[in-house]
């Protein structure tokens, strides 16, 4: 997945699915900044707590529902997204920066990587490979 998003170096990305925090770890060794949500407060808490204490001043963890994304500091340059809904959140396309890439798996059942590439005159979008995520919750779950 961050392969996917072809990252140079100075962009700004947001996660969606903080987790444990290794993939926010991950990015900020590769990136200016990333932001990162993460809906269940006990994970939320503890990656803060665990991404402060390795060092790592470049992360910005939010507790919260990522589905709409962090519009206070987008556009971004990239979006990764660690959970899947069964569509694509328009809100974390509308984030993108032109030019920007997001990666996210989506569907229910069956369900596919897919990569976005905000353009000009629209957005690029390809299925990757067949994957397995747990669902996106919250909003995304009020939106099927």
């Amino acid at each position: 997945m961050t392969e996917l998003l072809a990252l140079k170096g100075d962009e700004r990305v947001l996660e969606v699915g903080t987790g444990s925090g290794y993939q926010a770890a991950v990015l900020a060794r590769l990136v200016r900044e990333v932001y990162t949500i993460e809906i269940v407060p006990s994970l939320a808490l503890q990656a803060e707590e665990r991404l402060k204490r390795m060092g790592y001043d470049n992360i910005r963890v939010r507790l919260g529902d990522g589905y709409r994304g962090w519009k206070e500091h987008a556009p971004f340059d990239a979006v990764i997204v660690t959970a899947a809904p069964d569509h694509i959140p328009t809100k974390l396309v509308e984030q993108l920066r032109e030019g920007g890439r997001m990666v996210i798996p989506v569907g229910n059942v069956n369900q596919y990587l897919t990569l976005l590439v905000k353009e000009k005159d629209g957005v690029r979008e390809e299925q990757v490979i067949p994957v397995r995520f747990v669902p996106m919750t919250g909003e995304a779950q009020a939106q099927e």
